[in-house]
């Protein structure tokens, strides 16, 4: 079974910090950009952040630079996305996926690049 597993949110505080951690299991993340992905209600899921498999290129979203860092640990077979200084509007769940295509630094911000596992998201709440 290929999964996903994202594990870390909860309920924070406004200028609080989580970290998310994206689990791997059934398949090994080495050759795999993963991004993340966070969905409000009512709203489209945007990309936050990814990783290439290289761990040599990454993106943010602008509304999150300075604030999240995405950082992978292969021999964990483990993503992680260190957020910072949270704000209200960082709520989301949030998801994390794996491209299936894609060289060493391919590092996709759009749904589009990651047609492979996707995880079942973990719920960050910021708020007061």
């Amino acid at each position: 079974q290929l999964q996903l597993v994202e594990s870390g949110g909860g309920l924070v505080q406004p200028g609080g910090s989580l970290r998310l951690s994206c689990a791997a299991s059934g398949f090994t993340l080495d050759y795999n950009a993963i991004g993340w992905f966070r969905q409000a209600p009512g709203k489209e899921r945007e990309g936050v952040s990814c990783i290439s498999s290289s761990g040599g290129t990454t993106n943010y979203a602008d509304s999150v630079k300075g604030r999240f860092t995405i950082s992978r640990d292969n021999a964990k077979n483990t993503v992680y996305l260190q957020m910072n200084s949270l704000k209200p509007e960082d709520t989301a769940v949030y998801y994390c996926a794996a491209s299936v295509v894609g060289g060493s630094t391919w590092c996709p911000m759009h749904r589009g690049g990651y047609l492979g596992v996707w995880g079942q998201g973990t719920l960050v709440t910021v708020s007061s």
